[in-house]
């Protein structure tokens, strides 16, 4: 399969879109990693902030209790149906590769499980780090590796076993899933003082159904994609994927550990 960077931004806005405010009735599911994300920024209040792939504002919403009302914080995104159900303006329809910010005018860019989906990382990072004011920091979290994350994996395991193999290329979700992967491109966009934290992600469902419906609200691209598939499919991905979830069985259902990084990265 080819990759077509055009398409995939494509198939991830109208998936994003698909789910709105589905994304953010799952942020139960993120809450320790916005937390650690947040508290690693360093905010502080009168800062400026840009919240990068933001969603529904989960971030800049926590950013902004930092910052104070003298600060200035921005939820910026592709998808517009995820940004109207952020609670507060300021927000920007906008794509990562391209942001249209003067250089310079920002403190802090955070950005929370959004590197992963950008089809040109280092474009983003270029395009981060110019408009970071000199010694400004981007903060960003990623999910880690597959057999870390069982929050995704077992679902996109559950996928691969029934469904026929995607006609579109896409990078995986756990590609900067370790330290080094993750260290890599942001060295070699120029960052300094590179500090990445691990995350664990405590997870509990009652039964494979809410399991499966926490993934769509997380899936973006995917969940566009699943939506599609007939009614009859749906019901059996989400069946079917406790065959995925038998490791994780409790007394009451289902229980699991995803680990996320948080990194840090200074603009000199």
């Amino acid at each position: 399969m080819s990759f077509d960077p055009r398409q995939m931004k494509r198939i991830e806005r109208e998936g994003y879109n698909l789910i709105g405010a589905r994304y953010a009735v799952g942020a139960p599911v993120r809450d320790a990693l916005v937390a650690a994300l947040i508290e690693a920024a360093e905010l502080a209040p009168g800062q400026r902030v840009l919240d990068l792939a933001a969603g529904p504002g989960l971030l800049a919403t926590a950013a902004r209790q930092k910052v104070g009302a003298d600060g200035t914080v921005i939820a910026s995104d592709i998808a517009e149906a995820q940004l109207a159900c952020c609670p507060e303006p300021p927000r920007a329809a906008a794509d990562g590769e391209h942001l249209p910010f003067a250089s310079a005018c920002f403190d802090r860019v955070l950005c929370g499980l959004g590197l992963m989906v950008f089809p040109d990382t280092a474009r983003v990072l270029a395009e981060v780090k110019r408009v970071l004011a000199p010694g400004g920091m981007l903060a960003l979290s990623v999910w880690g590796r597959a057999e870390e994350t069982p929050l995704l994996s077992r679902a996109l395991a559950c996928m691969k076993r029934l469904l026929p193999q995607p006609r579109v290329a896409r990078p995986s979700v756990f590609r900067f899933g370790t330290e080094e992967a993750l260290t890599a491109p942001l060295a070699a966009a120029g960052y300094a003082d590179i500090r990445i934290v691990p995350v664990e992600v405590e997870s509990r469902f009652p039964d494979a159904a809410s399991y499966w419906q926490a993934f769509l609200d997380l899936a973006g691209g995917a969940a566009g994609s699943l939506a599609r598939l007939p009614i009859e499919t749906q019901q059996q991905l989400a069946a079917e994927v406790a065959h995925e979830l038998a490791p994780h069985a409790t007394a009451t259902g289902y229980a699991m550990a995803s680990r996320a990084l948080v990194a840090v990265a200074r603009k000199l």
